[in-house]
């Protein structure tokens, strides 16, 4: 082994970028490593800001695939959008990864900073709430903590007048089956979508003769798949919260533990869960 420092520039790497664009410009590293600002010298803080700022970030990608879904879907693109729900799936596994990293904050650790959050809550989150809104689990009341900000109310506000991603996804089934003039179901807009018999029928049908809907069948387990990384993102989400605050109230004044648990009842696509039990 040579004792000489080695210099990737001898083989040709770039090594000034005096005058051109480097992996930090490129990504704007400056400007994202500049927006960490813990309001207390307490050394969780850090922690605690750098987990729900880059949980954001996936939660910005999760929308944009989503999206992206939902047109490629309305294409009749299914290969692309079957790749874009398989990485919103593998999203919320890294949302899942990152409360491992937050649950080595300990109780003692959090009460040192928490008054400092003041009423901020990750409740408030828009972009959580336009990936339920999106996916289908529409409550009109979450829309009240956004009225502030005209801008987000609004968009937020677009999302629940117009169909779901799921209530695409019925259209698709439905026509797949009976044909363009099918009878679809009406799409579920300023409401949580509940189980219809007639949905969970068509889904049944499909899981009964796999062999001749073979398309369908692939899209319903990739739904299933994506909302399975989200039931155990909002699992470990209470377990977390359990575990550093017990059942104090949320900073943003919720029932913290008890609201969240409530959460985990939701389904999102509840069809295609409840007909495995007619399988």
């Amino acid at each position: 082994m040579s004792s000489e420092a080695y210099d990737p520039g001898s083989e040709g790497a770039r090594m000034n970028f005096s005058d051109a664009m480097s992996y930090g410009d490129y990504l704007g590293l400056e400007g994202l490593l500049s927006v960490q600002h813990p309001k207390t010298e307490t050394h969780d803080e850090m922690l605690f800001i750098i987990q729900h700022q880059t949980s954001e970030l996936w939660m910005k990608l999760a929308i944009h695939e989503l999206k992206a879904a939902r047109t490629a879907l309305k294409r009749g693109e299914i290969a692309p959008m079957f790749k874009m729900l398989a990485r919103v799936s593998r999203i919320f596994e890294q949302l899942n990864s990152a409360w491992d990293v937050l649950r080595t904050m300990t109780p003692a650790d959090y009460t040192r900073f928490r008054e400092a959050l003041g009423p901020s809550s990750g409740f408030q989150s828009y972009q959580y709430r336009m990936i339920e809104y999106v996916l289908g689990n529409r409550n009109p009341n979450l829309l009240k903590p956004h009225e502030h900000r005209p801008d987000i109310h609004r968009m937020l506000s677009e999302e629940l007048d117009r169909p779901s991603f799921y209530d695409d996804v019925v259209h698709f089934l439905f026509t797949s089956i009976d044909g363009p003039g099918a009878a679809v179901p009406e799409p579920q807009l300023r409401t949580p979508h509940s189980a219809k018999p007639e949905i969970q029928a068509k889904w049944k049908l499909v899981y009964e003769n796999i062999e001749t809907y073979w398309t369908l069948y692939e899209l319903a387990e990739k739904l299933v798949d994506l909302e399975d990384y989200f039931r155990r993102w909002r699992f470990n989400h209470v377990t977390t919260v359990e575990r550093v605050i017990g059942f104090k109230r949320g900073t943003g004044g919720t029932a913290g533990v008890e609201y969240l648990r409530r959460m985990l009842g939701v389904e999102l696509f509840p069809e295609l869960w409840h007909l495995r039990g007619e399988l």
